[in-house]
């Protein structure tokens, strides 16, 4: 199942990125794209995630320098184009993949295309990593690790669930049941000519 494929390589993002567990460290993507696109494709996508969420952590820091926030905030809005244009790269992927597949007559679309349920997923496996972590701090109160874990177990089953929706849908746009119709995300805010106040600037 694709979703099995994305679940690890998203758990051995995570768990490489901590061993360092610094936003300036270098990547190294450990799938070769001209051997495993898709795989190429997802670990890029997780570590964009992983290194955004520690960035949403810092920013967030009550004392932090105004000049290093704005600093920070501009490096996010990176972060969240970069992370944008990778989902639509792994929608390329799936319509490229799809592309002689017969639509059906009734073939219905779906709310939301499979990169960006992946998007989901990724996110999720993140959410999953920092929650544990919470069951089982040493200087947690025995009252948080237990609402923690209560939240964990509803993590866990939200995972196998949308691991199953993704691979459904993958199987069904296969299949000829659904089809992949994919609107580009045209974010306004970083583009001189769409956001009046940069246009103002030029």
């Amino acid at each position: 199942m694709f979703s099995e494929k994305a679940n690890t390589i998203f758990q051995d993002v995570i768990k490489t990125y901590k061993v360092l567990n610094t936003v300036d460290q270098p990547f190294v993507n450990k799938f070769d794209k001209n051997e495993d696109i898709i795989a190429h494709l997802l670990y890029r996508k997780c570590w964009i995630d992983t290194v955004q969420w520690a960035y949403e952590d810092i920013i967030r820091d009550p004392n932090i320098d105004p000049v290093a926030a704005l600093k920070l905030k501009r490096m996010i809005d990176a972060s969240n184009q970069d992370r944008t244009d990778t989902v639509e790269f792994i929608d390329s992927y799936f319509l490229d993949k799809y592309n002689d597949v017969t639509v059906k007559s009734c073939a219905k679309i779906n709310s939301e295309s499979p990169a960006w349920a992946i998007d989901r997923l990724s996110i999720l496996a993140l959410k999953i990593y920092h929650m544990h972590i919470e069951t089982v701090r040493d200087d947690a109160s025995d009252t948080h690790k237990a609402a923690c874990q209560k939240k964990l177990d509803v993590l866990l089953e939200q995972r196998v669930d949308l691991s199953t929706a993704i691979d459904d849908l993958l199987q069904d746009i296969s299949n000829g049941d659904k089809y992949m119709k994919v609107y580009k995300q045209m974010k306004m805010y970083n583009d001189d000519e769409l956001n009046p106040v940069l246009r103002g600037q030029k």
